[in-house]
């Protein structure tokens, strides 16, 4: 199991309490030595993908050490302890943890600085004591619960789609994923097939060295798509004597359905509706930009840290 944040930080302390200056790689290392973590849960990351999971917590686990004055940086990357940090040390605490930092006017005048005007200096408190999520995380978690709700709504205006613009938005968003060259040249194929089990065909890639044969169902949540639908759809595809194909539903598929594998060489994309949402999200299809947050840090380079 990853250790929270606050959890780290009394470790992260001690492992510089010789006084030396000590790589910040180095620490990471250490602490997942000491801490257990699995080489599976170091792979782990954030929902954005842009950091592990245990490398945020440590690096958080040393910005607020940092900020209560008990670690220094003389040079980037690399972290020694400070008196302050010795003499807290010295008293021999069983944890440090953002109550514990409260102490340090330091830590009380970062803490300030970052609360929310519309909250009050219990409610912060609160929330910085109690939260074992780093700001990261807790960003992530609501940026997914949003991202949820959006996929949600989008699939049931997509059921209640007729079949004609339900083929168009398949054909769109393939389009935005790379295939099919140009709109125009790959809605030509799609509701004009007439063989069983096949409703279009759209090019591989934009120079149309390949063909790909699509199925797409606009079915009701409740009405999964079973082994025997997707029998009938790589049939379909011998008949043409194709080997690709993408099965797309706004429904799910049977776990028969998930498990199935073609006994030829034909290779089958399964598209779940819940998939067919986080995509469109992705690609922009149906949903728009509302409001746009970036996070930044430092840059050293800027700086000329060595």
């Amino acid at each position: 199991m990853i250790p929270d944040y606050q959890t780290l930080m009394l470790p992260l302390l001690k492992l510089v309490a010789d006084g030396q200056e000590h790589k910040y790689r180095n620490l990471i290392e250490s602490l997942a030595i000491e801490f257990q973590v699995t080489e599976k849960e170091r792979k782990e990351l954030l929902a954005s993908g842009n950091q592990a999971i245990f490398d945020n917590r440590v690096g958080w686990a040393k910005t607020y050490l940092k900020k209560a004055g008990l670690l220094d940086s003389p040079k980037r990357a690399t972290f020694v302890i400070t008196d302050l940090g010795r003499q807290t040390l010295d008293k021999n605490p069983d944890r440090i943890d953002a109550k514990y930092l409260r102490q340090f006017p330091a830590f009380l005048e970062f803490q300030n600085a970052s609360r929310n005007n519309s909250e009050t200096e219990d409610d912060e408190t609160a929330i910085i004591d109690n939260n074992e999520q780093t700001p990261e995380e807790s960003l992530d978690k609501v940026y997914q619960r949003i991202r949820k709700s959006l996929a949600s709504e989008l699939l049931n205006k997509v059921v209640d789609l007729s079949p004609a613009f339900f083929e168009r938005l398949v054909v769109e968003l393939l389009v935005k994923m790379g295939y099919g060259g140009s709109i125009k040249d790959a809605g030509k194929a799609m509701g004009k097939s007439g063989d069983e089990g096949i409703d279009g065909t759209i090019k591989e890639d934009k120079l149309g060295l390949d063909i790909i044969y699509i199925q797409a169902k606009r079915w009701k949540l409740g009405n999964v798509v079973g082994r025997p639908e997707l029998q009938k759809f790589v049939g379909a595809l011998a008949g043409q004597g194709a080997k690709k194909g993408i099965f797309i539903t706004t429904s799910n598929f049977t776990k028969e359905a998930l498990d199935y594998t073609p006994k030829n060489e034909t290779k089958i994309v399964l598209i779940s509706g819940e998939q067919l949402a986080q995509l469109m999200i992705d690609y922009n299809l149906g949903c728009t930009t509302q409001q746009i947050y970036e996070l930044k840090k430092i840059d050293n380079d800027y700086f000329g840290e060595d």
